[in-house]
């Protein structure tokens, strides 16, 4: 047993401390996050014991098919909040537009920005899974519904970010920045509570020696990003070696060893998606703060994710994300302009 015992509450009441004329709010906006997660990690976990597998029959804006458990992890968390004054928008990954808070509801100072079930097409198959989100402060009036600028605001603005994951265990993890460091909470089930068990979350330094990328997409790759990995696998001339890889394919759960163990976390433009994959509001700017906030860096593979300014909700985005030196290797190669494929 631990000395004391944290639970999620506590510590939010803690870091509200230190912070002398603040209100309250965004603590609160950050308890009904974790109220959120609480719900979906339930229903997760009874996947295949009641009817929460498989699609939807709808499509999402992204063009992807929508798993029921998406629908659900959606609902959730807009139900708990839109209605407690704390916001002024929301976005998700799955709307096409801004969700705005219902008129009959006090409009806040703060806006959301979520994907409610990153991986969800894993749970057929018992992966683990999570939810990302994004705070930031309005940068419109107050008093007037959130607005589009509200939402394009570069990953350095966020106030807030993190993630949860659903395992062998359900963790959230967040940051309110690099002086407010990098914390986890476990879900203990027989209370209903998050306690405090990863304080203080730092990349190791010396990480291991871990790259995370879908390797079955080499040949699509630029040849930068496949002399990256030639690198790692210590083949084709390119010295090095002695890495493993590890992918698991849900981008959640390989930032979460990423997080504790070190290494890189790789997802590159490739011939089919040369603007890059993965969204910059829902998944490379949270996590990318995560990530900061824990001694590491976020790249583009030429500029740091949380220096880019969205110019639509939706933007997608190359990701490198791990360990500094690591991260700062990859860019390296990328620069390189090599004959054959696009360059990177």
């Amino acid at each position: 047993m631990r000395s004391k015992v944290v639970t999620i509450d506590r510590h939010i009441i803690d870091q509200e401390r230190r912070h002398p004329g603040a209100s309250g709010r965004f603590s609160a906006l950050l308890y009904d996050i974790a109220l959120a997660a609480k719900i979906i990690s339930r229903e997760v976990n009874m996947a295949g014991l009641i009817d929460v597998l498989g699609a939807t029959g709808d499509t999402n804006v992204q063009g992807e098919r929508v798993q029921k458990l998406d629908a659900f992890a959606q609902e959730v968390i807009v139900k708990a909040m839109d209605h407690a004054g704390h916001l002024c928008c929301m976005v998700s990954e799955e709307s096409g537009d801004i969700i705005p808070i219902p008129k009959r509801f006090e409009l806040g100072n703060y806006v959301l920005l979520f994907d409610p079930l990153d991986g969800s097409s894993n749970i057929n198959v018992n992966v683990s899974i999570g939810t990302i989100f994004s705070i930031h402060h309005r940068a419109s009036p107050r008093g007037v519904p959130g607005a589009l600028a509200d939402c394009l605001q570069a990953g350095y603005r966020q106030l807030a970010a993190g993630y949860v994951i659903y395992g062998s265990s359900t963790m959230l993890v967040y940051t309110t920045g690099v002086e407010g460091g990098v914390h986890g909470f476990t879900l203990d089930p027989s209370i209903g509570e998050f306690l405090l068990s990863h304080p203080r979350i730092r990349i190791p330094d010396p990480p291991a020696r871990i790259y995370s990328v879908n390797e079955a997409y080499y040949a699509r790759w630029s040849r930068g990003q496949q002399r990256l990995v030639d690198h790692f696998r210590g083949v084709n001339g390119e010295g090095g070696g002695g890495y493993k890889s590890r992918y698991i394919g849900s981008m959640v759960s390989d930032v979460h060893r990423t997080l504790l163990q070190g290494g890189l976390f790789m997802y590159p433009r490739d011939t089919k998606s040369p603007g890059g994959k993965l969204r910059m509001l829902y998944e490379a700017a949270p996590l990318g703060l995560v990530c900061a906030a824990a001694g590491g860096r976020a790249s583009d593979g030429s500029r740091d994710v949380l220096d880019i300014v969205p110019e639509g909700l939706h933007d997608r985005t190359p990701l490198y994300l791990g360990s500094a030196g690591l991260v700062d290797l990859a860019e390296r190669y990328l620069r390189r302009k090599r004959a054959g494929g696009f360059e990177s």
